[in-house]
């Protein structure tokens, strides 16, 4: 049989790690891996004690998917490990988070949790088992040139997660592999019900594994109580407006909840979390045009800034055409296109566009915007 992977051996001969997460996307590349041949096993990771927590089961890593991924394995009949990470990931995760959002930025613990304990971790451990390769189970698209993988958006870009994995080192893409890229998820529900697996219907990942319905409040109030200080609401020229009850409370661009009167709609259009205050503007103060990134990672050579670029500062966000400057692990990133309300602490990740699609090149986070329409420039972190 041909190895779908791109690996020189038979697939019987090629030893295969798959992370199960307990969802249907992972759980559908450990089945196709099996039914194709492979010598397969799966890991699934706990990463946080959820025993006290009140999780609805739409997230990842938590006590209900460690037994849908078991009961998987048993199904393929494929071997299955388990794990247990939560020191790693509340340290390199869960405090980064909130180390990120009490300084009045917007964290992405996702991405952090695929460069440490997934992409890092899991990746280490696999090459332990003498594993030839490492799949998963995200919509991104790798393609071999002459043994260096390079990274592109799923064909299917309202799943695309190639955001996320903007951190993932050359040396890393090299040995992973990610075999849903080129289909949508209508048929990867269709695959995991001709396997006959338990996770067939399984909702989605809505939420953060640790941030239960969404309540990124909670989290902070667990762990870092002294958090919710009261602050000054301030207008863009420095106007006491109102009080907040805590920053966290706040996001930029944010409207609703805001709890200050006025003729026209006001946005949050920066946090100090020097001084505690909160900055509330008319939406146009919203419009950013220059991004000053930190710990930049690339993965394309360089050389390929010199072609038109593109970024995305959301996930679920348009590419931009942008310029961008880089300097060792730092850069400037002069945005073409109007976009607004983006944050400090967010991910800015680069693309290129060839004839076999829209090329992950890298990204950085973004440690201070610049705003077009604001004399005096607010956000200082």
């Amino acid at each position: 049989m041909i190895n779908s992977l791109g690996i020189k051996k038979s697939p019987k001969d090629t030893k295969v790690v798959v992370a199960m997460s307990g969802g249907v996307d992972s759980s559908v590349v450990a089945g196709l891996m099996k039914e194709q041949g492979y010598d397969v096993t799966g890991i699934t990771l706990k990463l946080y004690d959820d025993s006290k927590t009140s999780v609805s089961g739409r997230q990842c890593c938590a006590g209900r998917d460690i037994i849908d991924a078991k009961r998987v394995s048993e199904t393929l009949n494929i071997d299955h490990k388990i794990l247990y990470y939560q020191k790693k990931f509340k340290s390199e995760v869960i405090d980064s988070f909130i180390d990120s959002y009490t300084a009045g930025e917007t964290p992405i613990p996702c991405v952090q949790c695929n460069q440490t304990v997934k992409f890092r971790d899991l990746f280490k451990f696999s090459k332990e088992l003498k594993a030839d390769t490492l799949v998963t189970g995200h919509y991104v698209i790798r393609i071999d040139n002459n043994g260096s993988g390079a990274m592109y958006r799923a064909e299917d870009k309202d799943r695309d997660q190639s955001y996320f994995l903007f951190s993932t080192t050359q040396e890393q893409l090299n040995y992973l592999r990610f075999p849903l890229g080129s289909i949508n998820k209508l048929e990867t529900r269709s695959i995991a019900n001709k396997l006959k697996l338990n996770v067939a219907t399984k909702p989605d990942s809505q939420d953060i594994c640790f941030v239960p319905n969404g309540n990124y409040a909670s989290v902070i109030e667990k762990y870092r109580p002294q958090s919710f200080k009261k602050g000054d609401i301030l207008s863009i020229d420095g106007k006491k407006l109102g009080t907040h009850d805590g920053i966290i409370n706040y996001t930029i661009g944010q409207r609703k909840g805001i709890k200050i009167s006025s003729p026209n709609p006001l946005y949050v259009v920066d946090i100090r979390a020097k001084d505690n205050s909160i900055i509330v503007g008319p939406q146009d103060c919203l419009n950013v045009e220059k991004l000053y990134l930190r710990n930049i990672n690339l993965i394309s050579d360089p050389k390929n800034f010199h072609k038109e670029i593109f970024i995305k500062v959301r996930s679920t966000g348009k590419l931009l055409r942008a310029k961008v400057s880089i300097q060792k692990d730092t850069g400037i990133v002069e945005i073409l296109q109007n976009e607004k309300g983006i944050s400090p602490g967010q991910a800015c990740v680069f693309y290129s566009k060839d004839s076999l699609g829209e090329r992950l090149l890298g990204g950085g986070w973004i440690d201070k915007t610049i705003n077009k329409n604001l004399s005096t420039q607010l956000t200082d972190h």
